[in-house]
Parts: structure tokens; sequence; C-alpha cells
């Protein structure tokens, strides 16, 4: 009897490097790959044996060309606007997202912003500007150690985990607030050595629900939640009132979760003694949004995930939940869409 060929099929370029690495998983795997740009430049009989789809998540083909595919694979973690495709609601079609592969770099660009809002770099910036040089023993530019203060990590999933690890050895008290705080440990995907799998690194961890209690005794907060209805503009003014009085704010998750004008008023006041803003809502980030000339606040292009061995770290998660696929086990960030992440 023949072996039974799972077809799969990659709408990213691959190198070759990563076309070797799943065709090596298993004899039984037939891999196709195309450049995602045109749906209908990738043969239809190509669509119709596939049973497996990487993606990026663009030019996602209809459901008729599709009658064998079983899961898709995304190649980010951010799920919400591909759950408005057709795709994503194939009866029986599982889909997992790319949560976990780029923690390191986003714990990296977390530590690193709340160094600069510490080291009061945005003040320092505007002083370059103007051409100035300040009085390094002015108040105004008198860093504030991170070691003994606390920082809130509002979201506590992969992200808000990687970063509680780096934090460590800086010495802070990590609090942490997440929507199930009966379910301590990561059940997606975590690279080796990375992340709190165990969820044993914070403090204490709070429910959503106590956020505001929570932001009252941190320093710095980090936002790592997830965008959904729930989520959407939960940081307003009522939350930041409650924060600690010139607390630090970094925002790595997305721009929906915040209500701009409130952040503003908040950062304008002192209430919010600065941000590092990664994300917004909408993007790019428009040029009459008050975020670009606030002098407190530093914008970045949603950069605090990108890697140069983004592809890599995605297709290492890929060869991941293909053995597992292959062994009938559970694939890792499966996708609740009742949740929407």
């Amino acid at each position: 009897m023949s072996e039974k060929i799972l077809e799969v099929l990659s709408t990213i370029s691959l190198q070759e490097k990563h076309i070797k690495k799943i065709r090596e998983l298993d004899s039984s795997i037939h891999l196709s790959s195309y450049s995602g740009k045109d749906v209908n430049s990738i043969p239809a009989e190509v669509w119709e044996k596939a049973e497996v789809l990487l993606t990026n998540g663009r030019n996602l083909p209809k459901l008729e060309m599709i009658p064998n595919l079983t899961w898709v694979q995304i190649s980010f973690a951010g799920v919400e606007s591909l759950l408005k495709s057709d795709l994503a609601h194939k009866p029986g079609l599982v889909l997992t997202s790319a949560s976990g592969t780029m923690v390191e770099m986003m714990g990296e660009y977390t530590l690193m912003a709340m160094l600069m809002l510490a080291h009061k770099i945005p003040e320092v910036i505007q002083l370059q500007r103007k051409k100035e040089w300040g009085n390094n023993m002015s108040k105004s530019l008198q860093p504030l150690d991170l070691r003994g203060r606390t920082v809130g990590i509002v979201g506590y999933g992969s992200i808000g985990r990687e970063i509680a690890r780096v934090l460590q050895p800086f010495g802070m008290k990590i609090l942490a607030a997440k929507k199930n705080v009966m379910q301590l440990e990561d059940e997606g995907y975590t690279p080796e050595g990375l992340g709190d799998p165990k969820g044993r690194l914070f403090t204490r961890l709070y429910p959503i629900e106590a956020l505001k209690g929570m932001l009252g005794e941190c320093d710095h907060v980090v936002i790592t939640l997830p965008h959904t209805p729930e989520t959407h503009h939960l940081l307003d003014k009522e939350i930041f009132d409650a924060m600690k009085p010139g607390a630090y704010l970094v925002n790595v998750a997305r721009g929906g979760v915040i209500k701009d004008e409130d952040l503003v008023a908040a950062l304008k006041s002192g209430r919010v003694g600065g941000a590092v803003l990664d994300v917004f809502e909408p993007e790019p980030l428009p040029v009459d949004s008050a975020y670009w000339s606030l002098p407190n606040v530093i914008v970045t292009p949603h950069i605090s995930g990108v890697s140069a061995d983004f592809l890599d770290k995605v297709i290492d998660l890929f060869a991941v939940n293909l053995k597992r696929y292959l062994g009938g086990q559970a694939l890792y960030n499966r996708v609740n869409l009742d949740k929407g992440y």
C-alpha cells in the first residue's frame, strides 16, 4: 500500500533551508512553495489538493478553491484581520497563529523602551533637537533605576511572559494581569529558554477586573493584550487616572486597546509621565496625530516584533506543529474564533 501524501502549500516565499527543514520532517510531506502575491498565480489543482496551508494572511483563497484544506498556519501572532475572512469560518478548519515566535525581539524592545523612559531619553532628544546642553544635575534629567521599582504587565500571554523573564536580572517587582488567573501555565508555543511557561516569575497575578488596583502600584506599565471587542479602548481615562502619577507606559500590543484622546490628555497633564508607543489606531499613524509632537512620547512604526530572523522563527514553529499534526497531537496556538485570538 502506498504512503498517504500530505499536501502542504506555502504562499510565503521560502528559502531552500526552510524547504529542506519541512520536507525532512517526514517522507509523506509534499511541499509546494509559491509567492503569495496573487492567489490565481497558484495552479487550481495545487489549491485543490492542499491539506495544510502556511500563509501570511494576504491574498487568501476562496472557499471553493480549497475543498481539502484542514489546517492553516498563519505567520503572525495577531489574527483579528484574518478572522473577518471566509477562510477562518470554513467548517472543520483549524487556524493556528505564530504566537511565541516574536517574543524574543519584543522582550528586548520593551526593555529598551523602559530604559529609555527611565533614563529620560525623550527629554534628551528634545534638548538635542534644540541644540541645548542640558543640566545633567537637574531633576528633569535625573534617571530612575529599574531595580526596586514595580512593573505591571497587562496581558500575560507569550509576550508578557518573555518580558517578565527579561526583567528578572533588573530586580523589579513584577505584577501581571490576565483574563484567566486560574490558568498559570502557557499552553501555547514557547521557544526553549524563553518566557515563563509555568507562570512563576510574577510577584502577584491580578484578574483584568482588578486592573485599576494593580496599576496604582506600578512605576512602569507594559501593554501586551490582544485586541478583541472586550479589550477595545480598555485603557481609557479611568485607567490612566488609576495609574501611579508619573508612571511610564509602553504599548506593544495593538493600538485599539488604548483610547487615544484619553492617553494624550494624560500625557499632556503629566498623569502619565511618558510613553513609548509601537502600535496605533489606525496605522500608519496619521500626520495630524498629537503623538508625533508630544515631548514625552517616542513613536516607533510597529517594529517591536520585527527581526531579520523572523521567517526562521516561523518555520521553527511550523515544523513543530507539522510534526504534531502528523502524530495526531493538538497543535500549538490554535485560534479561538469566539475569543478572537
